[in-house]
């Protein structure tokens, strides 16, 4: 294997992180917030005398998640638990928007390009100022970190040793082959959607008439949908011609979310950092702007 360097950005404990994760889904933090988070610190460091530092392909691991919601006695749903505002004047509750939150604890696994071996420490140090500034992870508040740490890896046994450090977590990684799988069939990209998160139960009468129930869902695996990216649905606008835009300097267009299926899988059973590593992915053809990953888990 070609050498790596890696940042390591062990167990950041995260408050209050958007679990909005696109317009119709609720739960872990949608892969354009977290390679957001990467981008950000990058650009940051990319400011001082780190002109070079390049963040290239960042892996979520995630070890434990605490979803802001609640589910009374009888209730059919779970419901959102809001914050608490402060009072008006006159002592009434203000008007407010629900919001999905949960904390949660998570390692970032980053590919870096750009870092220099002999200020190797300088860059670690500028990197943990930046985390403690104020740096925001899905709109969450970072309260502990872990020691960043930059590692190279040279071969699988160092590699190896990196997936055993994940443990116990659980990395995120793209199932959208599913979902390509079934549209191939015919089937509609929404209900292809459904059909691998739904979970079906099925009884069995024997011939003495015991009744066996089984649940499984079609696929194998914790499969979860997730935000990857945004599709635009206007053509792009020339910078500063769209009114009220919130960087006027910039191309403008309007995006929808898109949305396609996930798993959560244990990091020993990856066998190559590759097969969890997310990257930005632009096709302009169909105006996509994607988190992807290049190579599929086995």
């Amino acid at each position: 294997m070609s050498t790596k360097r890696i940042l390591l950005l062990p167990h950041l404990n995260i408050q209050n992180a958007n679990a909005l994760s696109s317009p119709y889904t609720i739960g872990f933090p949608a892969m354009t917030a977290w390679l957001g988070a990467v981008h950000a610190l990058q650009r940051k460091l990319n400011q001082t005398v780190f002109e070079t530092i390049k963040f290239s392909e960042v892996g979520v691991v995630c070890h434990n998640l605490n979803l802001q919601t609640y589910k009374g006695k009888g209730d059919f749903v779970h419901s959102i638990i809001g914050t608490g505002n402060p009072l008006d004047k006159d002592g009434s509750r203000p008007a407010f928007i629900e919001e999905a939150r949960c904390h949660l604890e998570v390692t970032l696994v980053i590919q870096c390009e750009g870092i220099n071996p002999f200020t190797q420490d300088q860059q670690l140090e500028a990197i943990n100022h930046n985390l403690n500034s104020g740096l925001k992870f899905a709109s969450g508040d970072l309260l502990s970190s872990g020691t960043p740490e930059i590692l190279t890896m040279d071969d699988d046994t160092e590699q190896r040793k990196l997936i055993r450090r994940l443990m116990p977590g659980h990395a995120l990684i793209e199932r959208r082959q599913l979902m390509i799988e079934a549209m191939h069939d015919g089937v509609d990209a929404l209900d292809a959607l459904l059909d691998g998160l739904t979970i079906k139960h099925r009884s069995e009468v024997d011939e003495e008439g015991n009744v066996t129930w089984t649940s499984k869902r079609k696929h194998q695996g914790w499969i979860i949908p997730i935000a990857t990216g945004f599709h635009g649905i206007t053509p792009l606008v020339a910078a500063g011609e769209t009114k009220n835009q919130r960087d006027p300097g910039v191309p403008h267009r309007f995006a929808e979310s898109i949305v396609t299926l996930g798993e959560f899988v244990m990091p020993y059973r990856i066998d190559n950092l590759e097969e969890m590593l997310w990257s930005y992915q632009y096709d302009q053809e169909n105006s996509l702007y994607l988190c992807q990953q290049k190579t599929a888990i086995n």
